[in-house]
C-alpha cells in the first residue's frame, strides 16, 4: 500500500533537519527529496515547520538551480547553523592530538561517547559537538572516517531513547505517524544492539500497529 503522503512529507522533513548526522549528506538526501516528493507530499510538507524551505530546495534541484550535491546557503536547516559549526575555531597541536588519541581508541558504546564528550577540544562546541568535529576533520580522511563512527554510534543511542520512551507512553495518531516516518531510521541503527535493540524494534512496531499499548516487560 502506498504510503500518506503526510507520513512522506514527515519523513523527508526529518532527514531534512537531520542532514548534518547522516553520511553522505546533501549528495545522499536530494536523490530521495526528488524521488519521493510528488505534489501531494509537497503540499503537506509545505505546512510543516520548516517544511516550506524544503519544498523550495526541492523545485531548485528539479529545475537545475541547485546541483544535486547541494543547497542553497539561504535554504539550509537551522539557517546553516549546523553545517558551519566550527569553520572558526581551530584546533592547537595539543588538542589536535588529544583528539586522534580518542578516536584511535574509541569504543561505539555510550561510555566511549561519554569520553569524548569530556574532552575540552569537544566541549568548546556545546550542543554541535557532532558537526563541528566533524567540519574540523574534513580535511583528515582517516580521522573523517572514524567521526562517522562516533556520529552513528551517539544516532543508535538516540534513538535508542526516542524508542524506549515511545512505548511507555499512550500512543496518539500523531505519534503513530511520527514512528512510521522515522521507522527506516531505526530499522538501521536499533539492530546495533543486537537482540536487546531486535526486541526493542520489535516493541516499536507492534506499539506502531497495535491501538493497546505493550507492556514495557513483553518480548
Amino acid at each position: 500500500m502506498k504510503p500518506k503522503a503526510n507520513l512522506v512529507a514527515q519523513r523527508l522533513v526529518n532527514l531534512y533537519r537531520q542532514e548534518h548526522v547522516i553520511l553522505g549528506g546533501w549528495a545522499a538526501l536530494n536523490p530521495v527529496f526528488v524521488q519521493e516528493a510528488t505534489d501531494d507530499v509537497l503540499d503537506e510538507m509545505a505546512d510543516l515547520p520548516t517544511g516550506k524551505l524544503l519544498v523550495q530546495h526541492i523545485k531548485n534541484l528539479r529545475s537545475g538551480k541547485t546541483p544535486m550535491d547541494s543547497i542553497e546557503r539561504d535554504l539550509l536547516p537551522y539557517g546553516g547553523l549546523m553545517g558551519e559549526s566550527g569553520v572558526s575555531t581551530p584546533m592547537s597541536n595539543e588538542q589536535w592530538h588529544e583528539l586522534s588519541d580518542a578516536l584511535n581508541n574509541f569504543v561505539p558504546n555510550q561510555q566511549g561517547l561519554e569520553n569524548l564528550q569530556k574532552l575540552d577540544v569537544v566541549k568548546k562546541f556545546g550542543d554541535e559537538w557532532l558537526v563541528g568535529i566533524k567540519n574540523m576533520l574534513s580535511g583528515d580522511t582517516e580521522l573523517a572516517e572514524k567521526w562517522k563512527v562516533v556520529m552513528q554510534t551517539w544516532r543508535a543511542y538516540h534513538l535508542w531513547d526516542m524508542a524506549t520512551q515511545i512505548i511507555n507512553q499512550p500512543l496518539t495518531e500523531r505519534m503513530r505517524a511520527q514512528i512510521q516516518a522515522d521507522m527506516p531510521e531505526y530499522e538501521t541503527f536499533l539492530p546495533m544492539f543486537a537482540e536487546p535493540g531486535n526486541q526493542l524494534l520489535a516493541k516499536l512496531r507492534s506499539f506502531m500497529s497495535d491501538k493497546k499499548r505493550p507492556s514495557s516487560t513483553d518480548n
